[in-house]
């Protein structure tokens, strides 16, 4: 019997793009937007793949967007206010609003990391900062998008870099 079109294999929807932030040449994991895939406006959720190398994004937190790691397969780091921390299949991170903790998975290993990520879909009025990169804050800010009161947290020795583009 063929399966409805709402059943779908994470593979089947992985493309190879990939996203820059503007001004910036770094790449960043592929995947696919599974959320977006399915039809669905409250939750994003997104299949991450990341090659060795490879993180998820630009250290940031949110005002009031929650978010969910799960790892599938590999052994990332997550970065979380300067600090790494090591991660295997099945373990989770939740990173609730309003804390301020910067985050992003790192893939420092050799092999691939296969992770879900869920976060929620057009949050009202929800702010970012990027705690490395003042000039991605400034963009925010000229667009509204700027959380200028988010909680300090001393930051650790990481740069929030993978080792092999430092």
């Amino acid at each position: 019997m063929k399966r409805p079109d709402f059943i779908k294999s994470c593979e089947e929807l992985r493309t190879n793009e990939s996203f820059s932030y503007p001004g910036d040449t770094e790449t960043f994991g592929t995947g696919a937007a599974l959320g977006r895939a399915f039809g669905l406006k409250r939750v994003a959720i997104n299949y991450e793949v990341l090659a060795p190398g490879d993180r998820s994004s630009w250290p940031h937190a949110h005002s009031k967007e929650e978010e969910f790691i799960l790892i599938l397969e590999g052994t990332p780091q997550v970065w979380i206010d300067g600090n790494l921390y090591d991660l295997k299949a099945g373990d989770c991170v939740g990173l609730p609003p309003a804390t301020g903790h910067a985050h992003t998975l790192i893939n420092n290993s050799q092999k691939e990391v296969r992770a879900i990520v869920v976060g929620e879909g057009d949050v009202p009025n929800d702010k970012i900062f990027y705690p490395m990169h003042p000039a991605r804050n400034q963009e925010m800010k000229k667009k509204g998008h700027f959380w200028e009161e988010h909680p300090k947290h001393e930051l650790g020795p990481h740069d929030g870099r993978p080792d092999s583009k430092k």
